[in-house]
């Protein structure tokens, strides 16, 4: 193993390049982004505080609670969401994202369910949509025994719900508050889910009705259980997030994981991204997975330090529960986010028509003149890297070509391509790395990579 791995490193600090590019081009330099130092700095733990103590106070969030009370449920609870959003910027365009949900399953009666959605518009690149989002419904199964077949008093039983889900619910809200201050060039879309505690009744249908207008996407960072540092054994940690994606290893969902992992590392060094390749824990799902299903690159930011003991109870109050540590990941989105929607768009390198149902992102089609986009050996023993890239952004600079070992988890290598449509890496062996392509912008934002890798079996 020690001697494939060497044989793979010397490969990549070694490679001779050849780029197909009529002029010499200099990359961007990599300088971080005062604006998203700014956003940085103004994310409030105090802000987070009150929106934790104010969703607890509502006494319960349950879908199924009485929608018309006051000060008390759901429909309190999602009516003070509404206006907060509306509260942070007359640029926020905010709405009840609503459904009917029929009786059946763990819904005992029909109703309606909204999502809370706030939209900050794009000012160049409007169509492309940056989501965060957390659920703000909550649950309490240790209901007295005296009520458990009355699911309409089962409903009202207090539910604070703090670390699962008020925690997520803070990370889109004051991700709004701070980003909506702010330019950017595509929209960032803050979401309040409704009913993921019933089967993910809001972010299914949110996700179906995007897909069917065929919206685009470039990335679902869901918060869910965000909030404890502290787990039901006892291990303590507050310096990392568990950041679950799904396969394949190169699946668009993926490239945000590693995204999320290096604008992490650039900006804020001190919280780490973990990536869990897994699609979520074991038998269990969250909001991120209806976009999955819908072909959206989506992923979910979770705590390696759940307290079972705590979820679904009502002991999940706010006493048990970290602000400093639900701070720390509000950063970690806004950053991400940011990044993204001050970046170009993410290349296209695989033909559309070989893009599997798991892997199609909804990339626009190219209008193309030249040789598809693919990984190719040239003739024989070279690398060739095609893509592409329809209606460039005017401060488009050009492209990096990416790099790794098949057994490594991230990116290992990148070259300066160019504002070119093919690269080739000479005496390059394809079948023993992995190539990826990022576009750059000329103040050296850059997007999320887009991989090459071998369709499924069906479509070859």
């Amino acid at each position: 193993m020690r001697t494939i791995r060497n044989l793979t490193l010397s490969l990549l600090v070694s490679l001779p390049v050849v780029a197909w590019q009529a002029e010499t081009t200099v990359r961007p330099p990599q300088a971080l982004n005062p604006k998203i130092r700014k956003i940085i700095a103004e994310i409030s733990e105090a802000r987070v505080i009150d929106i934790l103590k104010k969703l607890e106070s509502f006494g319960t969030r349950n879908t199924l609670s009485d929608p018309n009370q006051p000060n008390r449920g759901v429909g309190a609870a999602r009516q003070w969401i509404f206006d907060q959003f509306k509260s942070y910027s007359p640029r926020l365009e905010v709405s009840f994202d609503s459904y009917q949900a029929p009786k059946g399953g763990r819904i005992w009666k029909d109703l309606e369910v909204r999502n809370v959605i706030a939209i900050l518009p794009g000012t160049a690149d409007k169509d492309r949509w940056i989501m965060i989002g957390g659920h703000y419904d909550s649950l309490n199964l240790r209901v007295p025994p005296e009520i458990r077949n009355d699911p309409a008093k089962a409903a009202e039983v207090d539910a604070p719900g703090v670390t699962d889900n008020a925690s997520g619910t803070a990370v889109a809200m004051e991700c709004a508050r701070v980003m909506s201050r702010y330019e950017f060039d595509a929209t960032l879309v803050f979401v309040a889910f409704i009913g993921e505690e019933q089967g993910l009744i809001g972010a299914r249908n949110l996700a179906r009705k995007l897909r069917e207008r065929n919206q685009m996407v470039e990335a679902v960072l869901n918060n869910d259980i965000i909030g404890s540092d502290v787990s039901g054994n006892g291990v303590s940690d507050n310096r990392r997030i568990l950041v679950f994606s799904e396969d394949p290893n190169d699946s668009p969902s993926r490239q945000i994981a590693r995204y999320l992992r290096l604008m992490g590392m650039r900006y804020y060094p001190e919280f780490s991204a973990e990536m869990v390749f897994r699609a979520d824990r074991f038998g269990r799902g969250g909001d991120h997975t209806p976009f999955n299903e819908q072909d959206y690159a989506a992923v979910r930011f979770t705590t390696p330090n759940e307290h079972f003991g705590n979820q679904h109870s009502p002991t999940d109050t706010f006493e048990n529960t970290s602000p400093a540590y639900i701070t720390k990941t509000v950063r970690l989105n806004a950053i991400a986010a940011a990044a993204m929607a001050l970046a170009p768009r993410p290349p296209v390198t695989v033909p559309q028509a070989q893009l599997p149902a798991s892997q199609g992102a909804g990339a626009p089609a190219a209008a193309r003149t030249g040789p598809r986009p693919g990984l190719t050996r040239g003739d024989g023993y070279d690398a060739v890297l095609r893509w592409d890239y329809p209606n460039p952004e005017p401060d488009l600079a050009g492209f990096i070509v990416v790099m790794r070992s098949t057994l490594a988890p991230d990116w290992e290598h990148e070259i300066w391509a160019g504002d070119v449509r093919e690269f080739t890496l000479k005496n390059t062996p394809i079948d023993q790395l992995v190539f990826g392509v990022k576009a750059v912008d000329r103040e050296g934002h850059e997007s999320p990579v887009s991989a090459y890798w071998n369709p499924p079996r069906g479509a070859r």
